[in-house]
């Protein structure tokens, strides 16, 4: 008669979870003393070292970076945004965080062009011929040509004195990385340039077009503009220009916020200036194909009668640099970008 089979493997098994069970208690009991003394190593330096605080006499900082260099940091940090509030203040952000959402709305729709509402494409020609549509683009092409005479001396005349010189309007988008030190590294010795920083995420085209009519008005009365810079992001064919808005050949066709922004924009476009009004295109190559052309096009057609050039070369190319030239400080500009991607910005050259 046969022995029954031995039981080694089961106390194996058994001996074999118990390890398990001993390492993972030995794993939790490190972390914990690791905690407890990362906990004691920041009492420590509350107590001991009462100047690392960062400002505040309860919380004490716990950081492995040295604190002179945090403290540093810190610092090169706030006074770059003091500097940066000062100077300039971001169109569109939100300035009134109690407003509801009903007041919003209403004042979404109290502007039929800025309506964000999506159109569908069979409803679209009809909502055209609309006579709302027809009133709001009456002031854009009905009196066109019967004021323009007048409009073009009344420009003149503001424009009349030997000490004018022609605004160059910098429009950057707060999509752009780095975005908020761009206004720092435009040339010093020229005063006509005019940086406007936009909130990409909430301002409209509203927005936009009103603060630059208040800055034209502000440097010149009855002044327009003969250069424009438009800083965005986007890519072959298209401009990101706010969220939800990509202009491309076909939705400045088609959508009627799109279409009415850039025939109010071509209003604000000099009529006195010999040569066609530029406006130049930074933080992406549109023309890296076709459409890019088609989009310029239709862009042009958009802003007749009055002349406009659209430019959009490579920054590495002659026209690129004489193009960043136009509007920044070249030196400052290449620093910038060498940098634009990085967490670790030297404030202090870009000061």
């Amino acid at each position: 008669m046969s022995a029954p089979p031995a039981a080694p493997p089961r106390a194996n098994m058994g001996t074999a979870v118990s390890k398990r069970k001993t390492l993972r208690n030995e794993a939790m009991s490190s972390v914990a003393a690791k905690v407890r003394a990362a906990r004691a190593f920041g009492e420590y330096l509350s107590q001991n070292h009462p100047e690392g605080r960062n400002g505040s006499d309860d919380v004490p900082i716990r950081t492995w970076f040295p604190k002179e260099n945090l403290f540093s940091f810190q610092t090169a940090t706030t006074t770059m945004q003091a500097n940066f509030r000062k100077h300039l203040r971001m169109v569109g952000s939100r300035r009134v965080k109690a407003q509801t959402f009903a007041e919003r709305r209403e004042r979404s729709f109290s502007r039929s062009w800025s309506d964000p509402t999506p159109i569908k494409a069979d409803s679209f020609h009809d909502s055209r011929e609309s006579h709302d549509l027809q009133d709001s683009c009456g002031t854009l092409d009905g009196d066109f040509d019967l004021n323009w005479e007048a409009e073009k001396e009344l420009e003149a005349m503001a424009c009349d004195g030997e000490d004018f010189i022609p605004p160059k309007i910098m429009l950057i988008s707060s999509k752009v990385p780095k975005a908020e030190y761009i206004p720092t590294i435009i040339r010093r010795d020229d005063p006509s340039i005019i940086p406007i920083l936009y909130d990409h995420e909430h301002a409209t085209f509203d927005d936009i077009l009103e603060e630059i009519e208040k800055k034209l008005n502000i440097y010149r009365k009855g002044c327009k503009i003969w250069k424009m810079l438009i800083f965005c992001q986007g890519g072959p064919g298209h401009l990101y220009l706010l969220k939800n808005k990509v202009a491309t050949f076909a939705k400045v066709e088609k959508e009627e916020d799109m279409i009415l922004f850039w025939k109010r924009l071509s209003r604000l476009m000099s009529k006195v200036n010999p040569e066609p009004n530029i406006i130049h295109i930074m933080g992406c190559y549109v023309l890296g194909n076709p459409n890019g052309e088609k989009l310029f096009q239709n862009l042009k057609n958009l802003m007749n009668p009055y002349r406009v050039a659209f430019e959009s070369p490579l920054e590495l190319s002659a026209q690129g640099k004489q193009m960043i030239e136009t509007y920044f400080d070249f030196r400052l500009y290449r620093l910038w970008k060498t940098r634009q991607h990085s967490k670790l910005l030297d404030y202090d050259d870009i000061l």
